[in-house]
């Protein structure tokens, strides 16, 4: 499989990229820095693409099989970039993606996604924009899977984790290291019993790959 990266300078889509390289498929990287090339090459990604979510940027999916979505726009910035990367961003790349009939869309969403309301204030305009980007991802007709996580660690990844397919606690006590949404993302490529699902996804027992296959 060929598989778009986007977001992939970001925490989790590096180590994506990173994880895709001991794999069959072939990673693209999609970056908005020039001087991100070198790093994404260096982790092994085939091949690294310039583009800007807030720009077109549907160049990025010639030829892609499978698109992972897992940029933001970091709590760095303001609610207008929350707006065009992590919603408008998202929505365009669903729009390029059933352009060329990609054969699945995976999404890292979150936790707080279900009920935008249920989070910090300042997290609410995040929530909200993943909580439609969700909607319109399950709308599109796309083989989609979307993977909600609660807050994410820098923590190294346990390999190990508790699965269900709602959030039934308060949207924070979901966490997981990157290292392991990062595992779930690529495992989930190409899985048949993972098409049309929503994960909810937080540290636990059970590894990952066993996890997985509950759904068969």
């Amino acid at each position: 499989m060929k598989v778009l990266v986007i977001g992939a300078n970001g925490k989790t889509g590096l180590r994506v990229i990173k994880q895709l390289k001991d794999t069959d498929h072939k990673s693209v990287a999609l970056v908005r820095k020039e001087e991100q090339i070198s790093e994404l090459k260096e982790l092994g990604a085939d091949q690294v693409l310039l583009g800007n979510l807030e720009d077109d940027f549907s160049h990025a999916f010639e030829d892609i099989d499978v698109v992972i979505f897992t940029a933001g726009s970091g709590g760095s910035t303001g609610y207008d970039k929350t707006l065009t990367i992590d919603l408008h961003g998202a929505m365009k790349a669903v729009d390029y993606a059933k352009d060329i009939g990609v054969k699945q869309f995976l999404q890292v969403s979150a936790t707080d996604s279900p009920v935008p309301g249920a989070g910090s204030e300042g997290i609410k305009p995040y929530a909200v924009a993943k909580h439609a980007s969700d909607f319109y991802i399950q709308k599109s007709g796309l083989n989609y899977t979307i993977v909600q996580p609660g807050p994410l660690l820098d923590d190294e990844g346990t390999g190990k984790i508790s699965l269900s397919f709602e959030v039934e606690k308060h949207p924070h006590e979901y966490k997981i290291p990157r290292d392991d949404v990062a595992t779930i993302l690529v495992e989930t490529i190409d899985n048949p019993h993972l098409k049309n699902k929503v994960l909810v996804v937080e540290s636990g027992d059970v590894d990952i790959k066993e996890a997985l296959k509950l759904n068969n």
